[in-house]
């Protein structure tokens, strides 16, 4: 039946990693571990992989790809600043590893600071005094273009909470903590192409990735062909057409 705010399950997956496409896995790799902290590592994929330094709870993947960047990414970090100078530095440092600034918009008078990394994938440090963010790590929030629906499914398929549903804007936050994920609503962008950023979710210890398929077909996902072939994950899109991928349990 369709996903409502009530739906109940008794058993969610977890989230394994955020997945970044990357034509130099290596070198953007090299950056985000630059900025964030985390530990650097080969990924079984032919990409690299960071280990969380904090409570994110979440690996970030960059795996190889050929297909340029196209656009704006649907999905950026925010980074969070305790006070201007901490703001300035993060701001320096990601400079220096070879970031860059960029205008997606944004307004003179707004605090934020918008940056890209060197293969152009967007992300926000943040101004110190945030609110929304005001309790949560480095990471604030990984904010995101989409439906208040999406936000729905990925509470229920995650077992996140609410943290936010006001004026068509949602977020939720793993009950541990850390980084908020946010969908600003209405109007979205055009989807041009495969996503260059997706999840990578996996059923927990001891349960079974085609009963986390069809749960996940009930709360209003759909299987999807993206030339992945014969591999053991299965390739699905959430309620606004965004791919993620259901690993085996580990």
């Amino acid at each position: 039946m369709p996903w409502s705010r009530k739906a109940k399950s008794c058993m969610t997956c977890h989230l394994v990693a955020l997945c970044v496409d990357a034509n130099e896995p290596v070198v953007v790799g090299r950056f985000w571990a630059g900025v964030l902290g985390w530990e650097l590592a080969d990924d079984p994929q032919d990409g690299v992989v960071l280990l969380p330094a904090d409570d994110s709870g979440f690996r970030i993947r960059f795996l190889p790809t050929d297909l340029p960047k196209v656009g704006q990414n649907h999905a950026h970090f925010d980074l969070t600043s305790a006070s201007l100078v901490d703001q300035e530095r993060t701001v320096a440092k990601a400079l220096q590893l070879g970031g860059r600034h960029i205008d997606v918009g944004q307004l003179p008078e707004e605090e934020h600071v918008v940056l890209a990394d060197p293969e152009g994938n967007e992300f926000c440090v943040i101004e110190p005094g945030n609110n929304f963010l005001a309790d949560c790590g480095f990471i604030g929030a990984l904010a995101g273009d989409g439906s208040r629906q999406v936000g729905y499914f990925w509470s229920a398929a995650l077992g996140w909470p609410l943290v936010w549903d006001q004026d068509e804007e949602t977020a939720i936050r793993a009950p541990h903590g850390g980084p908020k994920f946010t969908w600003g609503g209405p109007p979205l962008m055009p989807k041009v192409g495969k996503s260059r950023l997706h999840f990578d979710i996996a059923p927990p210890e001891g349960g079974d990735q085609a009963a986390e398929v069809e749960r996940l077909l009930a709360l209003g996902a759909r299987r999807a062909d993206i030339g992945q072939g014969d591999v053991d994950w299965v390739v699905m899109v959430d309620p606004d057409g965004r791919e993620f991928c259901v690993l085996t349990p580990r």
